[in-house]
This record gives C-alpha cells, sequence and structure tokens, in this order.
C-alpha cells in the first residue's frame, strides 16, 4: 500500500491588524532625548535615544528590564561590571550593539552625539542605582526605584 500524501490547506487569519505608530516624545532627559517608537504592550518598546556629546546616564542595573540597543551615529563609552566585579569601559560606534540582561550594571556616557536604537522589555521605571557602591558620586537624573513599584505597561 502506498503512503498518500495529504496536503493540509493553510489557514489565514485575516483578524490581525497591522499598527502604523506614531513617535512619541517620552520627554527630556538630562543627557538628550527619549523618543517612545513602538509599543506592544507587555512585549516590548522600541525607543530612540538622542545623547548629547559629554552627557552620561546612571551607573544603574534592572530589576526586571531586559534591554538592547543599536548605534545609529556617535561614539559611546559603555560601561559595565564584569563577573568579577569590576568596573570596565568598552567604546561603540556606529554599527555596533549591546545586550543588557536584568542585574547587569551599566552606564552610557555620549563621546559625541549618539543616535541608538533601543529595545526593551516595557519596564518604563526599573532602575537601581549603584554609584555609591563602586565609590562614585551619584550625579542628577532619575533615582531608585524598589521592585515591587516598577510598572510594566
Amino acid at each position: 500500500m502506498k503512503n498518500k500524501k495529504t496536503k493540509k490547506r493553510q489557514t489565514l487569519n485575516f483578524n490581525k491588524k497591522v499598527v502604523f505608530s506614531k513617535p512619541k516624545d517620552v520627554g527630556n532627559r538630562l543627557w538628550g532625548k527619549e523618543t517612545l517608537l513602538v509599543m506592544i504592550p507587555k512585549i516590548l518598546s522600541l525607543k530612540m535615544l538622542t545623547m548629547k556629546k559629554g552627557s552620561k546616564g546612571g551607573l544603574q542595573y534592572h530589576h526586571k528590564k531586559n534591554e538592547c540597543g543599536y548605534i545609529l551615529k556617535g561614539k559611546l563609552c559603555f560601561r559595565y561590571v564584569d563577573i568579577e566585579g569590576k568596573l570596565k569601559k568598552k567604546i561603540l560606534q556606529k554599527g555596533d550593539s549591546f545586550h543588557i540582561p536584568p542585574g547587569a550594571i551599566h552606564q552610557e556616557e555620549a563621546l559625541s552625539r549618539c543616535e541608538i536604537i533601543e529595545a526593551s522589555t516595557p519596564h518604563f521605571n526599573d532602575r537601581v542605582r549603584v554609584e555609591k557602591y563602586f565609590g562614585l558620586e551619584i550625579e542628577q537624573g532619575l533615582k531608585t526605584t524598589k521592585k515591587n513599584e516598577v510598572i510594566l505597561k
């Protein structure tokens, strides 16, 4: 007896809607500007970060936020803590990318005007500042949030 090949007919779903988002200004930051490009609720946020030359964010980690970025323009000093607990730095420039899992200590400093595409889980208030731990002064900027204060949008 021969095996008969049965062709399965593909079922198409026409109930799904493609969304074309308009950029939304998240606000000016001390380091520059943050623009929300796409928001997929509880899954992903896509942002454009524009950093002014000489500016930097806080030395921090995130409780829950998982983020990655791609450098479109500029030169960035990326500080991070290695597995031995030492503060290291790496110079990133146009075409470089990075991934910051939850709990990874990091800081970005713009050596020139930078444009960065950032994709992350949509935890918008998730940060723990750690400058004091490394004997650094806390500069202005957003404050530490507790894990139970983190909001998933």
